[in-house]
């Protein structure tokens, strides 16, 4: 039970409100054994909750909260003032933890800097788009270009076509390409030329797999898979957006087979991202790519995360299998916001606005205010430019490194006696911790269903933090920046991780 005064205090701490709070109280509606707290906002006349602990929940792991709760006063204060402004004080959900996230204030190379003065090594990485790392060189110069000409002009210029032809050159299905400015945009239109192109409705997703917050595409990412994931989102997306399981060949054939007569493309990551950096097996895609040309459907890569991650021509280059469309992202932006949708020309020429059509025959993909923008296209320009000419030594090291930091973390999981296991590809690295030792993940279904996703995402999450190294679903992704020392280091606070583990398991 919880007990621990100092403790609740510090907890609801996150919450209190100095200027609007006209009471406080800890309110215990779960009966004995567990507690939830809230903050009582009398002149607002609402209550914000803050969590649930159940009796054998917080206080068995609340030597790590206690720890992280000491360290980020500073974070935590941040915190209370940023829920004033955001719900939840954030605007992107991923970046909210609880007891509260931390807050930072500098990074460069593989480093970040929290507002309480610690150093981390980072492995988020800016949701994996940093190859380079934070602030490299050969972005400084680009950034002083902009700054010169400008951040913005909504009028066309030679710099994203020059970025455009780069594109084309080096992924190899990029008959044509759309700039936007996010993974979302991208994937939304990219299931759009999908329905268009075919004149077909259903489109199919890998169940746990995220596409972005499209309305299309906002559906089985959670179990239940058979429930809306928002509020907002109308139930009959289900009709026309349906889920089969990653690396599943026989069940995903049945469901192809099910939608075929409305089948208008297929959409899956080669390496899943929320689902733990899980990769796909090289006889799924070739299935995908064999069925849906057969069915007349298109094969989309959403390759946001693995597009110039996994190699220079992502994906598609390491499994030698080339799809309709691709979406494009993070990596290619070097930290700027972009998103790319690229594909055959005959798709594409869908959106050509010089080819007239009546209206309701093309299909509209438009870029947004702030797409091609200076800033995006030359920095992002100049990032592949790089990753194109030192093809052979960036990519061979983050690989090597990848594998190494895999390798690393899963024998710091044996030798201290926890069920934990690594995966990912390249140099994506996640974990999970399944209830069973026999067990390997091979699809996010089977992560939310046979793992302990609330250890992984609280305690080694916490525990990493508490030891110098920021993580995201176990790991992360490995930057061009990251030397040896860096994931030795990693290898060794998993391993004082894991130890903490087992000494504080029930």
């Amino acid at each position: 039970m919880l007990n621990d005064e100092p403790l609740l205090k510090k907890l609801f701490s996150v919450f209190a409100d100095p200027v609007h709070s006209g009471s406080e109280s800890i309110i215990n509606p779960f009966g004995k054994g567990s507690y939830y707290f809230f903050l009582v906002i009398s002149d607002r006349k609402r209550v914000k909750p803050f969590f649930h602990a159940e009796r054998e929940g917080l206080m068995e792991q609340s030597d790590y909260i206690k720890e992280y709760l000491d360290k980020t006063p500073v974070s935590n204060k941040l915190f209370a003032r940023a829920q004033k402004v955001m719900p939840g004080g954030v605007s992107h959900r991923q970046r909210y933890f609880p007891p509260y996230p931390i807050f930072i204030k500098g990074a460069s190379g593989c480093k970040i800097w929290d507002v309480d003065g610690h150093e981390y090594i980072d492995l988020w990485m800016g949701h994996y788009a940093l190859i380079l790392g934070h602030r490299p060189t050969i972005v400084k110069a680009p950034l002083e270009e902009v700054a010169g000409l400008g951040t913005h002009w909504g009028i066309l210029h030679e710099y994203e076509i020059q970025f455009a032809e780069l594109i084309q050159q080096t992924v190899p299905c990029a008959e044509r390409l759309v700039f936007g400015v996010s993974g979302t945009e991208a994937t939304m239109h990219a299931v759009r030329l999908a329905r268009g192109f075919t004149k077909k409705r259903v489109i199919l997703k890998v169940a746990g797999g995220w596409h972005g917050a499209n309305n299309d595409l906002l559906w089985a990412i959670r179990s239940p898979f058979d429930k809306p994931e928002s509020a907002g989102v109308l139930p009959e997306v289900a009709n026309y957006t349906k889920s089969v399981v990653f690396n599943d060949l026989e069940s995903t054939l049945q469901t192809i087979y099910e939608v075929q007569e409305d089948l208008a493309g297929i959409i899956v990551e080669p390496v899943v991202g929320a689902g733990g950096c899980i990769p796909a097996d090289k006889g799924y895609l070739e299935m995908l790519r064999q069925e849906t040309r057969k069915l007349g459907a298109l094969l989309i890569f959403d390759e946001i995360i693995t597009g110039y991650r996994l190699a220079l021509g992502g994906a598609q280059e390491v499994y030698g299998i080339r799809p309709d469309i691709v979406t494009l992202g993070k990596v290619c932006g070097g930290g700027t916001n972009l998103g790319v949708i690229a594909g055959r020309g005959d798709i594409f020429s869908l959106c050509d606005p010089t080819i007239k059509r009546p209206k309701g025959e093309s299909v509209v993909v438009g870029g947004g205010t702030f797409s091609c923008s200076p800033f995006s296209m030359i920095v992002g320009y100049k990032v592949v430019e790089y990753l194109k000419n030192h093809e052979k030594d960036v990519y061979p090291r983050i690989n090597q490194l990848g594998q190494k930091l895999r390798e690393g973390m899963a024998e710091a999981f044996q030798r201290n006696g926890i069920i934990g296991k690594s995966i990912g590809l390249g140099s994506l690295c996640g974990a999970y911790f399944p209830y069973e030792s026999e067990t390997v993940v091979k699809s996010p279904t089977q992560l939310q269903h046979l793992t302990d996703v609330e250890k992984l995402e609280q305690e080694f999450r916490i525990r990493l933090l508490n030891h110098g190294v920021f993580v995201v679903r176990g790991g992360g992704a490995i930057s061009f920046a990251h030397t040896e020392e860096d994931i030795e280091r990693i290898i060794a606070a998993t391993e004082e991780v894991a130890r903490e583990m087992k000494k504080n398991a029930p």
